[in-house]
C-alpha cells in the first residue's frame, strides 16, 4: 500500500504532498497452554473500495468458546463497512455496526453463550486510522519511539458504575492465573467475566455491552508502527516493553513472531495472537 503524508513547502507555507514508500504488515500467533483450544482469531488485510485504499487489521480474543470470534473474523469488517455513512461519519457507522453485529450473534451464533474481545483498526487512504474496541485486546501507536495506547481496557474495576447501572455486580475472585502469574481479588462481572465489554456472552449481556470505544487518528510521518495485539501479550509485556521489542524491525511478520517469542519467554500461558503494521520511509 502506497503513503502519502500532508506536508508545507517552507517558501510559501502552501500544502504540498509527500510519498513514504509503501505500508506493510505481518501477523503470529500461538495457542496458549490453557487446555481450551485455540480461541484467537485475527484479520490482516488490504482491500480496495471504489477507489478508496484500506488496510483492515483486528484481534478477536474468544472466551468460552471460539464460535463468537470465529463469526467476527468473517463478518465484522463486512458490517462496518456495508453501514451506508461510514465515509462520512465513521464513528457512529463503527458502533451501530458493533451493536448489530453483536445482535446477529446472540440470535444465530450456536455457543453464543460465550464471547469474543475484538480490535478493529481501518487504515484508509494511509491517511485515517479508525480504531475500535471492545474488552482487553489492545492497539498501540509507536510515534518516536514512544508508545501510544489507542484504545481502551474495559475493566470493571473502571466501569463498575455502568455494570451496577445494568442491575449487574462485581465479585472479586480470589486467585485467578493470567499470563505467567497468578492475580488475586480479580473482578468479575457477576463473578464471570474479567472484562465490562463483549461480543455474546448471552448470560451476561444485561450486565455488559458490545458499544465500542472509537478513536480517529491522522496518520502523520512520525507514527512508526502499530500493534494490535490480545491479554496473551499485553499481561506480559507493557506498551513500551513492546514497542522496545519490535523497534527497528522493517518486516512486520518478523516483529510480529519477536513479539510472541517474548511473550512466551516470559511464560504468558494464554493464546498470543498479534499483528503489526509497519510505516516504511524507504
Amino acid at each position: 500500500m502506497n503513503v502519502m503524508f500532508l506536508c508545507y513547502n517552507e517558501e510559501d507555507g502552501s500544502p504540498r504532498r509527500e510519498r513514504r514508500s509503501h505500508v506493510s504488515h505481518g501477523y503470529h500467533l500461538v495457542e496458549g497452554k490453557m487446555n481450551h483450544g485455540m480461541e484467537d482469531y485475527l484479520v490482516a488485510k488490504h482491500k480496495n473500495i471504489d477507489g478508496q485504499e484500506l488496510g483492515l487489521y483486528a484481534i478477536f480474543d474468544g472466551h468460552s468458546g471460539r464460535e463468537v470470534a470465529e463469526y467476527l473474523q468473517s463478518h465484522l469488517f463486512e458490517n462496518i463497512l456495508n453501514e451506508p455513512d461510514f465515509w462520512t461519519n465513521p464513528k457512529k457507522a463503527v458502533k451501530r455496526a458493533y451493536k448489530d453485529t453483536d445482535n446477529d450473534i446472540l440470535e444465530n451464533v450456536v455457543g453464543s453463550r460465550g464471547g469474543s474481545t475484538a480490535v478493529t483498526a481501518i487504515l484508509i487512504n494511509t491517511e485515517k486510522l479508525v480504531v475500535a474496541n471492545v474488552g482487553d485486546s489492545r492497539a498501540v501507536l509507536c510515534k518516536n519511539g514512544t508508545a501510544k495506547q489507542v484504545t481502551v481496557d474495559h475493566d470493571p474495576l473502571k466501569e463498575k458504575e455502568l455494570v451496577e447501572s445494568k442491575g449487574g455486580f462485581l465479585y472479586l475472585k480470589s486467585q485467578v492465573f493470567v499470563g505467567a502469574i497468578y492475580l488475586w481479588n480479580v473482578p468479575r462481572v457477576d463473578g464471570q467475566l474479567n472484562m465490562t465489554r463483549a461480543f455474546g456472552d448471552e448470560r451476561l449481556k444485561k450486565h455488559i455491552t458490545s458499544e465500542p470505544d472509537v478513536v480517529i487518528k491522522k496518520i502523520d510521518e512520525d507514527i512508526e508502527f502499530m500493534i494490535l495485539a490480545s491479554d496473551g501479550l499485553w499481561k506480559v509485556m507493557s506498551n513500551q516493553e513492546a514497542v522496545d521489542c519490535i523497534r527497528g524491525l522493517k518486516d512486520g511478520r518478523e516483529a510480529a513472531e519477536e513479539l510472541v517469542k517474548e511473550a512466551l519467554l516470559r511464560e504468558s500461558k494464554d493464546d498470543i495472537s498479534c499483528v503489526v503494521v509497519v510505516f516504511h520511509d524507504n
